[in-house]
């Protein structure tokens, strides 16, 4: 089998493996998913920014410097596109806070990463543009039930890391044994993204200050 180089265009570099008397087969190429990859972070915050409905393929192709038909060819429509930039976002956040919480042992000093974090926001890029769980969900209750989904799990994924956190300090007598890990996991995940929304529509932190520094207060009650 004989692998025929043919040309270069702008979103990839074309292979086809040829056999003589047979069909001239196209070969998946790396640079077709080291497209993909630009595509989605190039646009991340663009559509955190802008929302799924108000991002057009117009800004994705600003974003990306790429055409229309690169773009197209890359993904199936701006569904797609918004789908797989919300898990890149997402994981962003999740990786940060992964890092953070895996850097103490401490079972209140892991709790206090998200309240230190958020309290922050503005030192973290992915961050900048607003919580991607909190802008994708607002939009996508009703007119985007595949990004629902991905709104539901990434939420469902958030409070049992929460829950999981809170077991292993009662387990290790860090944390109160009569603490509630599901209570204390929907009332973080509720004062963090209240008080985020409150920073976005009012363009200060204040409220958010505010929030967080009472949801400090409240973690370190939860002490043993």
């Amino acid at each position: 089998m004989l692998t025929l180089f043919i040309k270069k265009t702008d979103c990839s570099i074309l292979l086809f493996n040829f056999v003589p008397g047979k069909k001239i087969v196209l070969m998946k190429t790396q640079k077709s998913e080291t497209t993909k990859q630009l595509i989605i972070e190039k646009t991340s915050t663009v559509f955190n920014v802008k929302g799924y409905a108000g991002t057009s393929i117009n800004d994705v192709m600003s974003a990306t410097g790429l055409s229309k038909g690169c773009i197209y060819g890359n993904f199936v429509n701006k569904d797609e596109i918004a789908l797989s930039v919300f898990d890149y976002n997402f994981a962003k956040v999740t990786q940060h806070m992964k890092e953070r919480i895996l850097a103490t042992k401490d079972s209140l000093e892991r709790l206090l990463v998200y309240p230190h974090t958020y309290k922050n926001y503005f030192r973290y890029p992915y961050l900048q543009a607003g919580c991607p769980i909190l802008n994708t969900a607002t939009e996508a209750d009703d007119t985007h039930p595949a990004l629902q989904k991905r709104v539901q799990k990434a939420l469902a994924f958030w409070k049992t890391s929460i829950e999981n956190q809170i077991k292993r300090g009662i387990d290790r007598n860090e944390i109160k044994a009569d603490t509630d890990p599901t209570e204390i996991a929907v009332v973080m995940i509720s004062m963090i993204e209240g008080a985020f929304m409150q920073a976005k529509v009012n363009k200060h932190m204040t409220e958010l200050n505010i929030a967080m520094s009472f949801l400090e207060r409240m973690i370190s009650n939860l002490k043993a």
